[in-house]
């Protein structure tokens, strides 16, 4: 399945941030919106960094408390990987999982219009096992 079904289905929303945000601003956006990853913008187009929950974690064991002052550029990663609508997931599956991250932003034509995790990933290729399964059935019994 192309990335550009997925986003069909689940909606091109993608939640951002400026990089001059306070840390303390992004874990709250994080619980409101009850997602596990931002990523950085000044202009919701040219994708800066991305942040986790994950770094933020492991920032909070390399800075205490003071870690919810600094800001955002101070700890996103600024090397993201990215994909494009025509992308295959299974393809980009198995590179998330290699490189163990789980959310790709989704630029076309040079900017940001959604974003997957690997939910999204499972969820696709368990329809598409349900759906062979379900195609099998139907050619054995013969109907």
């Amino acid at each position: 399945m192309h990335v550009a079904a997925i986003l069909k289905f689940k909606g091109k929303n993608v939640v951002t941030a400026r990089p001059d945000a306070k840390i303390a601003e992004i874990v709250r956006k994080l619980r409101d919106e009850r997602i596990g990853v931002l990523v950085i913008s000044e202009d919701d187009i040219k994708v800066l960094g991305i942040i986790s929950e994950r770094d933020i974690v492991g920032a909070l064991a390399d800075h205490g408390l003071d870690l919810l002052d600094m800001r955002v550029d101070e700890l996103m990663t600024r090397e993201v990987s990215t994909c494009v609508p025509t992308d295959w997931t299974g393809q980009l599956m198995a590179k998330m999982t290699a490189r163990r991250f789980r959310h790709l932003p989704v630029i076309e034509n040079g900017a940001l219009c959604g974003i997957l995790s690997i939910g999204d990933m499972v969820i696709v290729q368990l329809d598409e096992i349900e759906s062979e399964r379900n195609w099998l059935r139907v050619y054995v019994s013969g109907a």
